[in-house]
């Protein structure tokens, strides 16, 4: 490669104005490593500002989606959503023949499969490091690093927000929605956290990991999502007491050709690694049959850690390193799968019960759940109120979900029962 690589830019809030100080204050160093300068010929965001870096020079552009008509090489698309700008941006820019450096998740696992096919069709790159886990550079693990290996499971957390909201939960005693506000405070959570909360963020990760880990086309449809708004603070105790914390997790498992992806919360067991991974940090683990397991934690969101996974993917391109096969193979070369639902799931459950304390309630759950086949690992009633409610807490052996979910069903009609279960999965690490 010879000649200067040049970049547009199209969104300058946290993480593309770091981007874009990064590539000034780096030039000689990035210069260094690729053999080639790297230069900002435009940009594009909502308001003219300063933003911590020299803009004369660079051209301005109102539209973003013109980027894709410039000089550019490369167009840098840090604008987010899965619609309107973004999507017009990158489709333009990889039809005119351009790169695309992109941190959009919510892009990619909706239009994944059509962006792949415009970027390999044109022979140009799609990279998006900075889309899955910010600072941790699990594409690259995953495509290159791990390139030899069959992958059987990819798990972890990819969310720093819920991470924060249970580990505070846990440590402080306090309930979801005060842990929240102290989130939103520290600018750990948006004003309207439900793409965190709600577990779909991660969902939109867990998709194109899915996609990478195992070859298989980019499917978000076929993803359970579910968030950890009900989590209470008692939850999190009893999971302690039992020897487990809760974590929200993205997993990921291939056997044969059959894939099953979901989001939600977990139970799992204290000693494990990921359970000790706490705080707005994310991790990502990898099981392989020649590597083994792998695991990558870091910094998964925020402008310079996500700013970071940008640049490095422009560092690839300006290499001429950057593979052209967007999810690890080409689209031809990625086989046919069939995606599972939860319903499929076999494994334990961790039920909370909310039953009147009168004699005879804890015997009625047992009854469905033995009609069911579903046999129990523990019970523990906490306290008692002979005038009201008590909390129950069960633990489960494995089972399919399609049946455990019968059953509670039922659980949930009974007369003793009086407030909705609560059901979490038993992770295994």
């Amino acid at each position: 490669m010879s000649g200067t690589l040049k970049v547009a830019i199209a969104g300058l809030g946290a993480v593309g104005a770091s981007v874009a100080r990064n590539l000034s204050e780096k030039q000689a160093d990035h210069a260094k490593r690729t053999g080639r300068a790297i230069e900002i010929t435009a940009v594009s965001a909502r308001t003219k500002k300063d933003r911590g870096f020299d803009m004369s020079g660079i051209e301005w552009k109102d539209n973003p989606v013109e980027l894709a008509n410039g000089n550019a090489d490369v167009v840098a698309e840090l604008i987010g959503g899965d619609s309107g700008p973004a999507l017009e941006l990158v489709t333009a820019a990889l039809k005119a023949g351009k790169h695309v450096v992109t941190a959009n998740k919510a892009l990619l696992a909706k239009h994944g499969e059509m962006l792949a096919e415009l970027a390999e069709k044109a022979n140009v790159r799609l990279r998006y490091e900075a889309a899955i886990a910010g600072a941790i550079p699990i594409v690259k693990v995953l495509r290159e690093g791990l390139a030899a290996n069959r992958a059987s499971r990819v798990y972890g957390i990819l969310n720093g927000t819920c991470n924060y909201i249970m580990t505070e939960m846990e440590e402080t005693g306090a309930d979801f929605d005060v842990t929240l506000k102290e989130a939103q405070r520290l600018g750990y959570a948006e004003a309207d956290p439900g793409l965190d909360i709600g577990g779909f963020d991660a969902a939109h990760k867990l998709t194109l990991l899915s996609a990478i880990a195992f070859g298989c086309p980019v499917n978000h449809d076929a993803t359970y999502i579910e968030g950890v708004e009900k989590i209470t603070s008692f939850d999190i105790l009893a999971a302690r007491e039992a020897g487990y914390r809760i974590k929200l997790l993205g997993i990921a498992t291939r056997e044969g050709d059959d894939i099953l992806q979901r989001v939600h919360p977990c139970l799992i067991p204290q000693n494990s690694p990921v359970a000790k991974v706490d705080g707005v940090l994310n991790a990502v683990v990898t099981d392989c049959d020649y590597a083994g397991q792998s695991i990558c934690i870091g910094r998964g969101a925020g402008g310079n850690p996500t700013a970071s996974a940008v640049v490095a993917d422009l560092l690839d391109i300006a290499r001429g390193t950057a593979p052209c096969a967007v999810f690890g193979a080409s689209r031809e070369g990625r086989a046919e799968s069939r995606f599972l639902t939860i319903d499929e799931r076999t494994g334990k459950y961790f039920l909370r019960l909310t039953l009147s304390d009168k004699p005879g309630s804890v015997a009625a759950v047992t009854q469905i759940l033995a009609a069911h086949g579903i046999s129990l690992e523990t019970v523990r009633q906490y306290g008692r109120n002979p005038k009201g409610a008590a909390p129950v807490i069960l633990t489960t052996h494995e089972i399919k979900e399609k049946i455990m979910g019968e059953a509670l069903a039922q659980i949930a009609q009974l007369p003793a029962c009086e407030a909705a279960p609560l059901m979490i999965r038993v992770f295994k690490p």
